[in-house]
């Protein structure tokens, strides 16, 4: 970092960069480039072998992501990042670093669609299983535990049922046993730093808040630095045992000169060079841009939807309003512990019609846009049960929050009048 703060606003501005070495350009450049030229063939060499770190090819590295990945590390208060091509791929590659066939891993049944059917299919595919549990109850993390169990996954504000998961105390079960827990923070930036209450890992659909402009497609996986492999390095074997795809390495010893990230450095120099799920330079740019206004763009989306849920709990044509700000009880002050500063930019509701009201509802909506999407700067809303949660079985449905009624709205930064209004006129066309 060229500033030394511990504050948000300095370090999306600040970390990783301050001018470009050759032309003193402020702003970040583009490096739109494939290929980096070795100054010797024994400089090429230490490069292949990670004897010294540096830019061999842009599908493994390149100097425009490298900067997202210090800004975003810093931030989080992580060692290290790596950004990707979506936060699918983020999800993907953050399990597959740990696991391979015959391993499982157990996950929060609160997840995004896609996230839901990735585990639940693409997974099983490969041979991984993925044991779904209720995060109601912590411990049904431990009792789904075995000596095959790699990781512990999770969503912070989990969309679209937004009660704030058990960080701590789930990290807490998995540490006992050697397991750690990974983090989709894709909904909660800035307000929550899963790394500050025990989570090993986090990841983020950058397309979503980071991004905040609804033009580009990415991921980020960030390495806390903050899980002991090595303690526990019988259930971890692609960290702790050689690796044949890399001469042989063991990633644990392999880094010990760079620190304590053996689990980014595998993601980037096997899975990254292996899959090829790179983010593009100019994407990373993209990200870079709205980095910077991250934290102000927070405070407003939360002030929004804070005023969105307050105006759906008062309609006739709603029977349930779903956002932190409105929960009681252990849901509360889970959220109150979690999240600072705001309670998200997400709120979800539950038309009295159902289904055919949640068309009528969208139909008629004309300031929000129609879109399979979140954390977009621009207000937003869809009906996840023809939609983003259509594949899914009834049953899994609901295990995730979608009900046939249920609309998920994701509040923009338009002026709050304008947004009720609209809210408004499309309620009365859904009754």
């Amino acid at each position: 970092m060229t500033v030394d703060s511990s504050h948000p606003e300095t370090i999306v501005l600040h970390a990783g960069y301050r001018a470009d070495g050759v032309t003193a350009s402020v702003a970040v450049p583009i490096h739109q480039t494939t290929s980096y030229e070795f100054q010797s063939t024994q400089h090429a060499e230490n490069l292949f072998a990670l004897k010294e770190l540096g830019n061999i090819y842009t599908r493994i590295m390149n100097p425009t992501c490298d900067i997202l990945e210090k800004r975003i590390a810093a931030l989080e208060g992580g060692v290290a990042a790596l950004a990707l091509s979506s936060g699918q791929s983020a999800s993907t590659f953050a399990v597959l670093n740990l696991c391979q066939a015959g391993d499982n891993f157990v996950t929060s049944t609160d997840l995004y669609g896609g996230t839901w059917n990735l585990f639940a299919n693409t997974f099983k595919q490969m041979g991984i299983d993925a044991r779904f549990v209720d995060p109601s109850d912590p411990e049904a993390f431990r009792r789904a535990c075995d000596a095959r169990t790699r990781c512990f996954y999770a969503e912070t504000l989990p969309n679209p049922k937004l009660n704030v998961f058990p960080i701590r105390e789930v990290a807490d079960i998995g540490r006992a046993l050697g397991i750690p827990l990974i983090v989709d923070n894709t909904a909660a930036p800035i307000l929550c730093r899963p790394f500050d209450h025990g989570a090993a890992v986090v990841v983020y659909s950058a397309t979503k808040y980071i991004g905040g402009h609804g033009t580009s497609v990415g991921g980020l996986v960030v390495d806390g630095g903050n899980f002991d492999w090595e303690k526990h390095g019988e259930r971890f074997p692609l960290l702790t045992q050689p690796d044949p795809s890399y001469h042989g390495a063991v990633w644990t010893e392999a880094v010990k000169p760079l620190g304590p990230i053996a689990y980014i450095l595998r993601m980037r120099v096997t899975l990254l060079r292996d899959i090829g799920a790179a983010m593009s330079p100019f994407n990373a740019f993209m990200f870079l841009q709205g980095l910077e206004t991250l934290p102000l763009r927070m405070r407003a989306h939360c002030e929004n939807a804070v005023r969105v849920a307050a105006f759906l709990s008062g309609r006739p044509e709603v029977t349930k309003v779903i956002h932190p700000s409105l929960q009681g009880g252990a849901e509360r002050r889970r959220a109150d512990a979690h999240l600072k500063g705001g309670y998200g930019a997400l709120v979800g509701f539950e038309l009295k019609d159902g289904r055919a009201a949640g068309r009528r509802f969208i139909d008629g909506l004309k300031l929000f846009y129609h879109v399979a999407n979140i954390g977009d700067a621009r207000s937003l809303a869809i009906h996840p049960a023809t939609t983003t949660h259509a594949q899914l079985s009834p049953e899994d449905q609901l295990a995730s929050g979608v009900t046939e009624g249920y609309v998920r709205l994701s509040i923009g930064l338009e002026h709050i009048d304008d947004i009720l209004a609209d809210l408004d006129q499309a309620l009365s066309q859904a009754s």
